[in-house]
């Protein structure tokens, strides 16, 4: 399995083959099937425990602060970004987003359309500033807006 190059794909065919062995040698008993359940569930605790450490110290490990991750990860989403860009600018626009967003949005901006386009129009600005692929800048746009909906309800507190 080492040498497969879908590793994820093989370690999810090792946990279902072992899930089948561990249920067809311990079926009968209960007992032990609870105690299998329950290592099992532990397991999956951990493992997304990890997954959520790891996701908390991404933005340590990028230089960015958590509001700036959210829209760097709007922006990554988009793979011809990824590829044409450098990880220092898309960074860079994360943080001049972050920056112009905090300091435009209104408490009913959601709701103003002329609001919306203003804003709209400032985030297509700095996308095209730092050369941003324009085959998915649209949606890039939208994702970032939505982004910032969801963060706006905190920053107006």
């Amino acid at each position: 399995m080492q040498n497969l190059p879908e590793k994820n794909l093989a370690v999810e065919l090792l946990g279902r083959l072992l899930e089948g062995e561990i249920k067809s040698r311990f079926a009968s008993n209960v007992v032990q099937n609870r105690s299998i359940e329950t290592a099992q569930v532990m397991e999956k605790l951990v493992g997304m425990a990890k997954k959520f450490r790891e996701a908390a110290s991404r933005g340590d490990q990028l230089g960015l602060s958590e509001d700036e991750v959210r829209f760097y990860d709007a922006l990554a989403n988009n793979e011809s970004a990824v590829r044409e860009l450098t990880d220092e600018t898309l960074k860079k626009i994360a943080h001049e987003l972050t920056e112009n967003l905090r300091q435009n949005l209104t408490l009913d901006w959601s709701e103003r359309e002329s609001v919306r386009a203003k804003l709209r129009l400032m985030v297509k600005r700095i996308l095209r500033k730092y050369k941003y692929p324009p085959d998915l800048q649209d949606a890039a746009v939208e994702l970032v807006l939505q982004q910032a909906q969801v963060m706006g309800e905190s920053w107006a507190v």
